[in-house]
């Protein structure tokens, strides 16, 4: 046999192995709220996300991180953003940063196996330069943003358009609300998707992160909404609902959808104060309360054994990367700080994570929690847990209702400890009646603090001026 008929015939099995690996689809919900999914709360009209949540495998106990640029951290490299330098706050407009560039992300490893890697929306890792951005980090195509936050009509950030089709400037999008844009491309890129290959489409929405804007139709669905805000809100939900909708139908059409494993998680607890809700649980996001850092998150789809309807071990968003690798039938990194849950998840066996970080963070004043870990069933919280303290319900009265309560203390102090099996909601502090415990928890936080990076968190640099560049955002100054 000569030297071409062996390589005909190796990439001939190495196609039909990429052929059985499952397609991926990564959804991420910007900013959803624990209580602003229909499977948890009836008020909300999500049928679609409802039916795959119900027919796959909903996570009790998955984490992410208080803000956005942090659980994106997680997701992608696998590691925890404080020993990335990620851990303070979502990065802005203009500072000369991106996640280190030494961390193989989630698509680079799905490459090796064979996968064509796609995002559509949201990036936030940063972009000062293009290594930093998606094409250069392990996906084939982008399409999307790569800021906090923007209009959903006109696409702009700041004022300067912020939106690209892969590494051009997309013009053309404008007036077209960004939930049904993004999904049109998914739809498009489906239909495309050579079917010898397996597809991971990464898909972190838009949606329902301020500002509040969606086609008015959304916003008549819920007429028994006093107020506004939460309506406009609650909309977006159910735009977004409608969006998962399409891209699921065209998995479907295109025969693809039965060899799909589908992952929806929220980026972090609901923005309060722009009308999200995470009621029962405490806190919103910028908290390290279980409402600022517990995801509504499910699986749905491929290689899963429907044991159960719902999973109770403990996740963390460091775990995401590895568990998708596995599933997809690869070999995960040991050098990070995810581990795959893959085999626990789709068997319904015990988690192997008993404990995590839910942030190190002392880079001057945080604006969201200090300092927490997690350890079998008991939670330690290290000084200022972030913004907002109370417990919240829907915002569904004619006046806005929320109100500002913790006031910023400096350092470790004070020092809270809570039984989350027991109390979920974290309604009693035993760090009065369990010394022992909290010195347990403590001493496990100072062996996580020893490895922290000071988080990488610069002044906007005024290179980054959009007017530089035709006025959009764009890499190309550090």
């Amino acid at each position: 046999m000569g030297l071409q008929q062996i390589l005909a015939l190796f990439l001939f099995f190495l196609s039909l192995s990429s052929a059985q690996r499952p397609n991926i689809v990564f959804i991420v919900a910007d900013d959803l709220g624990w209580n602003d999914v229909g499977f948890r709360n009836p008020d909300m009209k999500t049928p679609n996300i409802d039916k795959l949540a119900t027919e796959g495998i909903i996570f009790e106990n998955a984490y992410v991180q208080p803000l956005c640029s942090p659980s994106r951290t997680a997701f992608m490299s696998g590691m925890y953003p404080f020993h990335a330098g990620m851990q303070h706050m979502a990065l802005n407009h203009g500072q000369n940063v991106c996640v280190p560039l030494n961390y193989t992300f989630l698509p680079q490893e799905l490459k090796k196996l064979g996968y064509a890697t796609h995002i559509i929306g949201k990036w936030h890792l940063g972009f000062c330069k293009w290594e930093c951005t998606p094409t250069y980090r392990g996906f084939d195509t982008f399409f999307g943003y790569y800021n906090a936050a923007e209009d959903y009509f006109t696409h702009t950030a700041g004022g300067y358009l912020d939106f690209r089709d892969n590494k051009l400037p997309a013009r053309n999008y404008s007036g077209e609300y960004s939930a049904f844009t993004f999904a049109q491309r998914a739809v498009d890129i489906i239909h495309r998707h050579d079917v010898s290959q397996p597809l991971f489409m990464y898909l972190p929405y838009q949606s329902v992160h301020a500002p509040i804007e969606v086609p008015k139709k959304y916003e008549d669905m819920y007429p028994n909404v006093m107020n506004e805000g939460r309506r406009k809100y609650s909309g977006m939900v159910s735009a977004l609902d409608e969006a998962v909708g399409n891209v699921t139908q065209a998995l479907k059409d295109r025969g693809l959808f039965e060899n799909t494993l589908i992952l929806f998680t929220a980026d972090n607890g609901g923005h309060i104060q722009a009308y999200s809700n995470n009621w029962p649980l405490r806190g919103g996001k910028f908290t390290i309360w279980e409402g600022g850092t517990k995801g509504a998150s499910f699986m749905y789809g491929a290689g899963l054994q429907k044991t159960r309807t719902r999973y109770d071990g403990m996740i963390h968003a460091v775990d995401w990367k590895p568990t998708l690798v596995s599933a997809a039938g690869g070999t995960p990194e040991p050098t990070i700080d995810g581990m795959s849950l893959w085999n626990s998840i789709r068997n319904g066996l015990p988690s192997p994570r008993t404990e995590f970080i839910y942030n190190i963070d002392y880079f001057e004043i945080p604006m969201e929690g200090h300092a927490g870990i997690r350890v079998g069933d008991y939670k330690l919280i290290l000084g200022y847990p972030g913004e907002l303290d109370g417990w919240y319900r829907p915002m569904n009265g004619t006046q806005d209702d929320i109100y500002e309560e913790p006031v910023y203390i400096k350092g470790d102090e004070p020092v809270q400890l809570f039984n989350i099996r027991e109390d979920p909601t974290e309604h009693n502090d035993l760090a009065q009646k369990t010394p022992d415990m909290v010195a347990k928890l403590r001493a496990r936080f100072e062996e996580y603090k020893k490895t922290m990076v000071p988080a990488n968190y610069p002044n906007p640099d005024p290179a980054s001026d959009p007017r530089k560049y035709g006025g959009v955002w764009s890499p190309g100054w550090c």
